[in-house]
């Protein structure tokens, strides 16, 4: 036992350097990564080991895909073998606190979580969150839509359940979150895929609500139903379609 869990926490250690060092926005580390946040994550290697082949899928994954859900506050992990599998829900995690209402993240300070598609660029072992996962906001439909000098930035998944504009959820979850995110990046996943979406939009009282407080804003809803798109084809096929950026910011789901 001693061995095993030296041999994991030496991957880990491996692991985070990779991340450091591989992640698109570059990391300098502040302070060391702590043994403690490190021996966590052995132990939870080891649970996620065993709670990926109950499911039928292979540990490391060889690609996740993450969605969010603002309404429901919950976030999702699926994951594959490989790129000619389907995806497979692992787990849904609660988002513990959230912040702004329905509707895309259009200038820094407005509170808002993004909506859209979006991929992992950062990896923070050392973050003041416990642990977070940087997302890249503003995407190319964000710069175009959005205030074009003070759009925001800093979006992240992480810990420490608080948010002014985040996605966060509660210390164990994102220990969970990052290292799956981690080995999938170790793995090859250099674009780990990130759909953001104002509801579920298969819920009735989703629709409901997403329609009651559209309806002195019709942009918001007209932008929800591009989103709409994205999440009614994967929910048909569980592959993720190809999204393109028009010249207006508008994305385009074939």
């Amino acid at each position: 036992m001693c061995k095993q869990n030296t041999k994991h926490l030496f991957l880990f250690i491996s692991l985070f350097c990779f991340s450091i060092v591989h992640a698109q926005n570059s990391f300098v580390p502040t302070k060391k990564v702590s043994f403690g946040i490190l021996n966590s994550l052995s132990l939870k290697e080891e649970l996620l080991q065993k709670e990926f082949k109950a499911k039928g899928l292979a540990w490391p994954a060889g690609n996740i895909f993450i969605r969010s859900f603002k309404y429901e506050g919950q976030l999702e992990v699926w994951a594959k073998d490989n790129d000619l599998d389907k995806y497979k829900l692992f787990k849904t995690y609660k988002v513990c606190m959230q912040s702004g209402a329905l509707g895309p993240k259009r200038m820094q300070g407005d509170y808002q979580v993004p909506e859209g598609f979006y991929y992992i660029n950062e990896f923070n072992p050392n973050s003041a969150y416990h642990l977070s996962l940087g997302l890249n906001y503003p995407n190319a439909s964000d710069k175009i839509l959005s205030d074009p000098q003070r759009p925001g930035n800093g979006i992240y998944i992480h810990g420490s359940c608080v948010s002014v504009g985040c996605i966060p959820v509660n210390d164990s979850d994102i220990e969970e979150i990052y290292l799956i995110a981690s080995a999938a990046k170790a793995s090859g996943e250099e674009f780990i895929p990130v759909h953001i979406f104002p509801i579920r939009y298969s819920k009735k009282n989703s629709v409901e609500y997403l329609e009651n407080n559209t309806r002195s804003n019709p942009k918001i809803k007209t932008f929800a139903l591009q989103l709409k798109s994205a999440y009614d084809k994967f929910e048909a096929t569980k592959e993720l379609p190809l999204i393109l950026i028009d010249s207006k910011g508008d994305y385009v789901v074939n």
